[in-house]
C-alpha cells in the first residue's frame, strides 16, 4: 500500500479456521499505517498479490476501508482474469462512503 506521502506498508492475510475471523492483507496494511503514521493517512495505491497468480481484487469490506482512507481515485493493481489489472477504487466501489474524522 502506497500512501500519498510516499510511505509504503505491506500486510499479509491472517487466516483463521473461522473464515469470518480472517484478516485481509489490506486491513493489516491499513492498521499498520495508522499505528505508525496516524489516522489521517491517505492511501494512493494498493497492489494485491497472491501465491498462485489467480485473479483477485480486494473484498467488499476492504474496498470500503480503502475508500475511507483513500477515495475514488485510489489505484488498485492486481492479477486479473486476463493478466495484470489496474483500476480505480471508484470503479470497484461506486457508492463508497466516509465517516467524518476530527
Amino acid at each position: 500500500m502506497l500512501l500519498e506521502d510516499g510511505k509504503i506498508f505491506a500486510g499479509p492475510n491472517v487466516e483463521n479456521a473461522s473464515y469470518r475471523l480472517t484478516i485481509c492483507a489490506e486491513n493489516t496494511a491499513i492498521a499498520k499505517a495508522i499505528s505508525e503514521v496516524g489516522p489521517k493517512i491517505k492511501v494512493r495505491a494498493v497492489a494485491v498479490a497472491n501465491l498462485n497468480g489467480a485473479a483477485s481484487m480486494p473484498c467488499g469490506a476492504c474496498r470500503q476501508i480503502l475508500w475511507e482512507f483513500g477515495g475514488v481515485d485510489t489505484w488498485v493493481f492486481g492479477p486479473g482474469e486476463d493478466g495484470p489489472m489496474d483500476v480505480t477504487l471508484g470503479s470497484l466501489l461506486p457508492h463508497g462512503f466516509r465517516l467524518e474524522r476530527e
